[in-house]
């Protein structure tokens, strides 16, 4: 959770009134905030002492995705209208006296949709700025740069003065070699690729270097004379910085995802649209894209929806009318009112302030910290349950207890791995349509989420090989396939795994590790040619490439039929498509060296991997 410092004395100005500090950390909490420390002690402490020191602050700790709250505005903004000190504001967008036909254009090039595509851009005119205000302005900038931002990678802010350049601006993409200014501070000219290598000593700028420097453009921001006004995400133009004597403000916003480059927007000019000469106008800024589209930016559009003191009493157990309900929502800077077509529902407008609230489920929970979590009426529960696990949770107990009573040791390996321990170690080919990969990854070891429990159980006999043999190991978990069928696009299966590491292959011991779980689970051995055979487990040898030739075997598992006409008929349109009903469930057999040698393992080892999908089901029947 981000913390925000607010100068003490000024946020209680704000507030009309001085708190003690066990009032403000009830006040606090009332709202769904907490105190996280007051230096009042401490500077009073340095004073007595004659050393300098700051004034006294509050620093308060914020809900990730209240980004609203990141400042000392947006705080005593907020307190205020719950306090039922002030209305919740109104945002709106104030147009030039010609219209939008006067509005400041920025066209953005095509080039810039190699490296980041999305711009917005918003102008505060007339701002009276303090040296406090000043700051904020900056720190807010930071706050969501370290957050919402991620680091500057997916969103990044430039604050100018508009008097100092000349509209209509550019926003291009071009070779570092082209681009040439005197960047903030310094006070000569450098080319792009000198800037990389003068900033890598910076501590503040350097750990952004890397979101552009291997590209082959880099973006930038000229105005209509051909002045550099910005390098994002970089470092703006010293000519166009901003200072306390600034009066009319240009933010420009560069971002590679357009949904956080829309909140960024909102944020960080409703925040200080409070300085403007016209409290919480922002004038905005007119965006052509490459395409010849067009976009009128920031969008401050409040979002309708609808709340229903129904579900806001079944969640808290109140019984509140609509009306009431409504003046709940906006005690937190909501507008809200009784539906005339629903006595039941509450209309409610979002405004640009709030992307945080996206289900009727947040509208409640803004009711209740509204009515305080304190004064919620305490009840019993009108019903009585009893929780039981999950079928395939019981299952992999199951598992686990009779493998670990047999004298095998359970390994907890992480789900994620590399891309060649997924594939390339165990001899398999990357079919592009089974793994999921990370879109990040900050190492090569996590690159993908594991299709097998095998990998981890053999970087876990790599890692112990000083252990005495034999090396007996499992795990039962989940792995994970792509599944484009499902809206997640992903799915998790359980999986039984298990490895044994000796002198000799061992391969009857795997094998008779899968003959005991089956007992247990009371699946029967039966042939593979046997047709009256109900139900039961089978094997039958298969070349694998993960194991020796000639040393592996399919495991397959013949479920119970079902009496149903319904059952009856697919069991006959899967015999007429070809589609056995026996499902291929897992693979044991003797691992192939080439797989042993990538895992630096000197010894031969058998494996056991299957599915435990299938036995659930008719676990579930059992119980109930």
């Amino acid at each position: 959770m981000p913390t925000v410092s607010c100068d003490k004395e000024e946020l209680f100005n704000r507030l009309g009134r001085t708190y003690s500090a066990e009032e403000f950390d009830h006040l606090l909490f009332e709202f769904g905030l907490e105190l996280d420390e007051d230096t009042t002690e401490e500077v009073e402490a340095l004073k007595a002492k004659g050393l300098p020191t700051e004034r006294p602050q509050l620093k308060i700790e914020i809900p990730a995705n209240r980004y609203d709250l990141l400042c000392i505005e947006g705080i005593a903004r907020a307190l205020r209208v719950f306090l039922g000190l002030d209305k919740t504001p109104h945002y709106q967008l104030v147009y030039p006296a010609g219209g939008e036909a006067d509005l400041i254009t920025v066209t953005v090039g095509k080039e810039t949709q190699q490296i980041r595509p999305y711009f917005a851009s918003a102008v505060l005119r007339n701002v009276k700025f303090t040296e406090r205000s000043y700051e904020s302005f900056i720190d807010l900038q930071d706050k969501l740069h370290q957050n919402l931002c991620r680091r500057r990678q997916f969103v990044a802010i430039g604050t100018h003065d508009l008097d100092t350049i000349e509209a209509p601006l550019r926003y291009e993409a071009r070779p570092p070699k082209d681009i040439k200014f005197v960047p903030l501070s310094k006070d000569k000219d450098y080319n792009a690729e000198e800037l990389m290598t003068i900033y890598e000593s910076e501590k503040h700028l350097s750990r952004y270097l890397h979101i552009i420097r291997d590209s082959p453009v880099y973006p930038i921001i000229y105005d209509n004379q051909d002045r550099v006004a910005s390098m994002p995400p970089i470092i703006n133009s010293e000519r166009s910085k901003i200072t306390l004597n600034t009066k009319n403000i240009f933010i420009d916003i560069t971002a590679t995802d357009e949904t956080k480059l829309g909140i960024v927007a909102n944020i960080i000019s409703t925040m200080f649209s409070e300085y403007c000469a016209e409290p919480f106008s922002i004038e905005p800024v007119k965006i052509v894209y490459p395409d010849g589209s067009t976009r009128i930016t920031p969008d401050l559009t409040y979002r309708p929806t609808t709340a229903h003191a129904s579900y806001v009493n079944s969640c808290t157990g109140l019984a509140l009318n609509a009306e009431e309900v409504a003046r709940l929502l906006e005690r937190m800077t909501l507008t809200a009112s009784v539906s005339p077509n629903d006595t039941d529902e509450i209309v409610v407008q979002i405004p640009p302030t709030r992307p945080d609230i996206l289900h009727e489920c947040d509208l409640m929970e803004d009711a209740a910290i509204a009515y305080g979590f304190n004064k919620l009426p305490d009840a019993f529960p009108s019903t009585s349950t009893v929780a039981q696990p999950l079928a395939i949770s019981r299952l992999t107990d199951i598992v686990r207890t009779e493998w670990a009573m047999d004298g095998w040791v359970e390994a907890l390996p992480l789900i994620l791995c590399s891309h060649e321990e997924n594939f390339d170690w165990m001899n398999r080919k990357d079919d592009g349509t089974t793994a999921v990969r990370i879109a990040n990854p900050k190492t090569l070891e996590f690159q993908v989420v594991r299709t097998s429990l095998l990998q981890g159980l053999l970087k876990t006999i790599r890692e112990n090989r000083s252990h005495p043999l034999p090396v007996r190991v499992f795990e039962a978990s989940d792995v994970v396939f792509k599944d484009p069928a499902l809206e997640r696009q992903a799915r998790n299966v359980r999986h039984a795994a298990a490895v044994w590491c000796n002198k000799t292959a061992g391969f009857e011991v795997v094998h008779g590790l899968l003959d005991r779980i089956m007992a247990m689970l009371e699946v029967p051995r039966i042939a593979a040619a046997d047709p009256k055979a109900e139900s039961g487990y089978y094997i039958k040898e298969r070349e694998d490439p993960t194991f020796f030739p000639g040393r592996a075997a399919t495991i397959y598992y013949r479920a119970p039929k079902e009496t149903t006409g319904l059952t009856v008929l697919k069991r006959t349109l899967k015999a007429a498509l070809h589609h056995p009903d026996d499902l291929e469930i897992g693979v044991l057999g003797i691992l192939h060296p080439t797989v042993l040698e990538k895992f630096e393992i000197s010894y031969p080892c058998s494996a056991l991997e299957f599915t435990l999908e299938p036995f659930k089901k008719e676990l579930q029947t059992v119980w109930t």
